[in-house]
């Protein structure tokens, strides 16, 4: 007996979709009543809004198909302006019905023409008489639009006088949406995150055929206890779970274990689930990439990829001058004489040099330090002679881009910037290398 119940719709095409939304049944069937049947007129304008990956999208277009409802989905960062958002609008609704799916371009400026062309394509695709639904998602980005393009979306029933419906996805709240001048304020519904248990289901679902439902049921039960703390994202826990399933049958591969032995499956994938944390949401490498790691290194493979600081691509004097700035942050600048300077005589410790010289620096953290100093110690570490071009100068500008470097204060001091080394010792050393 299924859930979802609508006297409008086929039981069997409501069990097919409850099949393809689990664990939204409740917001599946919530919104079908607010739908109505197809020719009734529903409210003008829907707010949905829930955290990334908790499936409004995914829903709202399976729902839209599933029941084969006229509607038109439109990515509002994909075209980011409101000329490009109505011209998409129009063509999908042209070519709605359409066999060919070619249909001939129709510049549309504002928002006048756009309910102008709009009632001629509703009129030309004979969808006067059922609902059509407009669903923008990603809609945060009209608040970058002109200031009338959002009112005039929640009141597209009133303006057009058709039966339409504009169905708004996004991230944020509705308080971050309404204008300070008002508006017609549209339904509002929240989808929640998906529990642990909600992607225990979810996940278990694609478990491949040559293996039992419960061993891989068991296998994501170990994945989420890792991974769950740190991501939610279901996309990303879909990745690992593929990524990971390979190392994790291993054993039974081998013969050393059985499906059923969930002690020495989980000590053969412990370190490996450990190494796959460093890449959680980065894609540094392809799941090919991680394979072949996987099989080359070993138990004490490393990860290739940025967050590792393996190394980095950096150009020729870039690198000399990150290691200039990384022993001007991190020695004390009565020090460059003695370290810097092939003559520089005999140098006398004080009480204080000696008090300072008992705390680590690495334990205090990096100090900032003017650009001469910089450019001195990278004189001194370079062996051909530098000119300080306007070369030097923009690569310490890209590396504060690149957030290796950061500036302290403000450009407008009187005696010029001054950086602060942020990069790790483990860094540095293998720019040095």
């Amino acid at each position: 007996m299924p859930n979802l119940e609508h006297p409008a719709y086929p039981a069997a095409t409501l069990h097919q979709l409850e099949s393809l939304v689990p664990c939204r049944e409740s917001q599946v069937s919530m919104l079908l009543s607010i739908f109505g049947e197809r020719q009734q007129f529903s409210f003008p304008s829907i707010f949905i809004y829930g955290h990334t990956s908790s499936g409004k999208t995914y829903v709202m277009q399976t729902l839209l198909k599933t029941l084969k409802l006229p509607h038109v989905l439109v990515n509002c960062v994909e075209y980011f302006t409101s000329r490009l958002l109505f011209e998409e609008i129009l063509m999908q609704l042209q070519s709605y019905s359409s066999e060919t799916q070619q249909t001939s371009h129709v510049p549309c400026d504002n928002f006048n023409d756009f309910v102008r062309l709009f009632k001629q394509a509703i009129a030309s695709q004979e969808l006067q008489d059922q609902t059509v639904y407009i669903v923008l998602d990603r809609a945060e980005q009209l608040r970058e639009m002109e200031a009338n393009i959002l009112p005039a979306f929640l009141r597209l029933q009133e303006l057009t006088d058709r039966n339409v419906t504009v169905i708004l996805l996004t991230e944020i709240v509705w308080e971050l949406f309404r204008p300070s001048t008002g508006c017609f304020e549209p339904l509002v519904f929240y989808f929640p995150d998906y529990s642990i248990a909600h992607l225990q289901k979810i996940l278990s679902q694609n478990h491949p055929s040559e293996y039992s439902a419960d061993f891989y049921a068991a296998y994501i039960n170990i994945l989420l206890g890792v991974f769950y703390m740190v991501c939610r994202d279901l996309k990303e826990l879909q990745h690992l779970a593929v990524l990971n399933f390979s190392k994790y049958c291993e054993p039974v591969v081998r013969g050393e274990a059985k499906e059923r032995d969930t002690h020495k499956l989980w000590k053969n994938i412990e370190p490996h689930l450990k190494k796959a944390m460093q890449t959680v949401y980065l894609r540094e490498i392809s799941s090919s990439q991680w394979e072949r790691l996987q099989h080359d290194s070993g138990e004490s493979g490393q990860l290739k990829g940025l967050s590792a600081h393996t190394h980095v691509e950096l150009p020729y004097y870039s690198k000399f001058l990150l290691i200039a700035a990384y022993l001007a942050s991190y020695n004390p600048a009565r020090t460059d004489k003695r370290f810097f300077l092939k003559h520089h005589g005999k140098i006398r410790k004080n009480n204080s040099m000696k008090k300072h010289e008992k705390t680590s620096s690495h334990l205090v953290g990096p100090k900032p330090f003017p650009l001469d100093r910089l450019l001195a110690i990278l004189y001194s570490i370079v062996d051909n002679r530098v000119a300080p071009t306007a070369n030097i100068f923009s690569q310490i500008t890209s590396l504060v881009t690149l957030q290796l470097l950061s500036m302290v204060g403000h450009n407008d001091q009187l005696d010029g910037p001054r950086y602060k080394c942020t990069v790790s010792l483990d860094f540095i050393r293998g720019v040095a290398r």
